[in-house]
C-alpha cells in the first residue's frame, strides 16, 4: 500500500526492511548553531537523552534552543531496520520514528524541564501521527539512558495525562523505553532550520501547560 495501515502500524521483524551493516551517509562535525561536536558521547558530567514527537525538523531547533542543552541532532530510533535512511524510514517498514537527541548539562537544565518542553511542544494523544502528519515515524516517544529518566519520565506521563484528561484530550500514547539503538540522519537533515533560513516544519502544540 502507498498510505494506509501500512504506515500506521509497527513493522515485525519479518516484514521490516533489512537495511545495511554501515551508516552510508555523512553527518556533519559540529552543530551550524551551538558550535559543539553532534556524533559524540556527552562529555563528563552530561546526559542525554532521545525524543520523538514529529517532524524531526522543527523539533530539533525548538531544543537547541533551550539554555543548557549542549548539541542535538536528529536521527531515526524504536525500530529494527539498521542503519534505515530517511526515505526508508517513510515507508513505515523500519519501525523507527524521526527522533532529536538532546545532549544536555544537568546543572544547567534539569531533565525535568526538558520533559515539560517535550509535553508542551506536541500532542502526545495523537498515535501515529502528529497533525497532517501520518505514519510511524511521527509517534510520540521518549528513550531515556538512565534509570533515574526513565523513573521521572514514566511519572511526568502520568502528571501530564490528568492535565490533558482536564482539558478535554483523550489518552496519553506516548512510548517511554530505555534507548536501545539510535541513528543519525542524513547530514542534510541535521540543523535543517538553520540550513534553510525559509524552511518549515509544523508544531503540534496543544496550549496545554506541564505544571508542577
Amino acid at each position: 500500500m502507498i498510505f494506509g495501515k501500512s504506515k500506521t502500524q509497527l513493522p515485525e521483524t519479518a516484514d521490516a526492511l533489512p537495511g545495511r551493516e554501515v551508516r552510508q551517509h555523512a553527518v556533519g562535525n559540529r552543530h551550524l548553531v551551538l558550535g559543539n561536536p553532534i556524533e559524540t558521547d556527552p562529555p563528563e558530567g552530561m546526559e542525554a537523552v532521545v525524543v520523538g514527537l514529529g517532524c524531526f525538523w522543527g523539533e530539533e531547533k525548538t531544543f537547541w534552543e533551550v539554555p543548557g542543552v549542549w548539541s542535538t541532532s536528529v536521527g531515526y530510533a524504536g525500530g529494527i531496520t539498521p542503519n534505515p535512511t530517511y526515505e526508508e524510514v517513510c515507508t513505515g517498514r523500519t519501525g523507527h520514528a524521526e527522533v532529536v537527541r538532546i545532549i544536555f548539562d544537568p546543572a544547567e537544565v534539569s531533565f525535568q524541564q526538558l520533559l515539560q518542553v517535550f509535553w508542551e511542544n506536541h500532542d502526545p494523544t495523537q498515535g501515529m501521527r502528529q497533525g497532517n502528519d501520518r505514519g510511524s515515524q511521527y509517534r510520540s516517544l521518549v528513550l531515556t539512558t538512565t534509570p533515574e529518566q526513565q523513573d521521572l519520565a514514566e511519572t511526568s506521563r502520568k502528571h501530564y495525562q490528568e492535565q490533558m484528561t482536564a482539558a478535554g484530550y483523550g489518552q496519553i500514547t506516548t512510548s517511554i523505553q530505555p534507548l536501545d539503538e539510535y541513528y543519525y540522519a542524513e547530514e542534510h537533515h541535521q540543523q535543517y532550520l538553520e540550513r534553510n533560513k525559509n524552511g518549515y516544519c509544523p508544531i503540534h502544540a496543544t496550549g496545554v501547560r506541564y505544571e508542577d
